[in-house]
């Protein structure tokens, strides 16, 4: 497929600070009008592709392309987009007013069509009134909103969110997140923001970017990453999994612990006989049963209330070196069992696509 066909195209890029590799050889393409999150722990390499992107940080290596034209060495200002940053970035001593027209105005727009323009985008972003005020008379969450307004003002062809939503509180956050995704999709802006944080990328994101140690570990859709992980840092990064360390025995049957049973369907995993194996299941996944050849015998260690659901830790019999088994049961459910600590009871854990990784013990 030709570079022309997408709108952002990182061919091979590298960054290196020294010694320290901090991307190592990235290639990934972007449509026009996707939101892309980068997703990954701290020092992964994802505000580095980022500052790539704008042009603060130049590649050691490697191109970018953006809607065709090679920007891979151009300064931040010959670039088309417009960043937002986790601290605001607004000059505290110019109103709202001016932090958003400054801009404009220096882009040639005359004063009163500049004045035009902030009052549109105030009203857009729900802070209609607010021109007049002074960036310290706002709150976090409303000084995210003008400066996302100061970055579309501008009509880029690119928006760049550099952890916008991480210095706000948890309700703040979650309000703003979903007005960032209805202005993206009213605008069918290019977006591409960077996160360590799971539920923001699952929620927005049309396709997430999961990095780790400078390399992209998978690009998929929220529910590929989610129900697919393709390696087990993923499985592990993104929600919460089970790895419950199993043997393959026989033909199509696994050992755990001290049970043996009929191998579940791997969705990722032909299992030979002999070999170690990481069981990976989501607690949601994870289901209280009666007793048979087919399920595991677990203790209740404890409980926990989390609204919508009871998250149940349980420790397998037999081993007790294994990592504890999460069970996330609804609200009925958990009423029915009645369930208690300390009680002895058996679970199912060959759910529709569970996934199998190498054994953290065979390393």
């Amino acid at each position: 497929m030709s570079t022309s066909e997408h709108y952002l195209v990182i061919d091979r890029l590298a960054k290196q600070f020294g010694q320290f590799t901090a991307l190592k050889e990235i290639s990934l393409h972007i449509e026009k009008g996707e939101f892309v999150c980068f997703l990954g722990p701290s020092g992964c390499g994802k505000t580095t592709l980022l500052r790539a992107i704008a042009g603060l940080d130049l590649p050691s290596s490697g191109k970018i392309t953006q809607n065709g034209a090679d920007t891979t060495f151009l300064p931040p200002e010959k670039r088309d987009f417009g960043i937002v940053f986790q601290s605001y970035a607004l000059f505290p001593n110019l109103t709202v007013q001016e932090n958003i027209a400054l801009g404009l105005k220096n882009q040639g727009m005359s004063t009163q069509d500049a004045l035009g323009k902030v009052e549109e985008w105030l009203a857009l972003i729900g802070l209609p009134g607010s021109g007049h005020k002074f960036p310290n008379q706002l709150s976090g969450g409303q000084q995210q909103r003008v400066a996302l307004a100061r970055a579309l003002a501008l009509s880029p062809g690119l928006l760049l969110l550099d952890e916008p939503l991480s210095a706000l509180d948890a309700k703040v956050r979650t309000h703003l997140r979903d007005e960032i995704c209805q202005l993206q999709r009213k605008l069918g802006i290019t977006t591409i923001m960077v996160t360590h944080d799971q539920d923001e990328a699952l929620t927005m994101a049309d396709r997430i970017v999961v990095m780790n140690h400078g390399v992209i570990e998978q690009v998929g859709t929220p529910q590929e990453i989610y129900q697919q992980p393709a390696s087990r840092f993923v499985a592990e990064f993104v929600g919460k999994m089970n790895f419950i360390e199993s043997s393959v025995v026989a033909e199509r049957q696994l050992r755990v612990a001290e049970s043996i049973f009929d191998s579940p369907e791997l969705s990722n995993h032909q299992p030979e006989v002999g070999e170690l194996l990481s069981l990976a299941v989501r607690p949601e996944r994870v289901r209280f049963v009666d007793a048979s050849e087919q399920s595991l015998p677990v203790k209740v260690c404890c409980q926990e209330f989390m609204g919508a659901f009871y998250r149940v830790e349980c420790e397998l019999l037999n081993d007790s070196e294994a990592e504890l088994v999460i069970a996330d049961i609804g609200i009925e459910a958990h009423t029915k069992l009645a369930l208690q600590d300390g009680d002895i009871r058996h679970i199912d854990i060959s759910s529709c696509g569970m996934l199998a990784y190498p054994s953290a013990l065979a390393s």
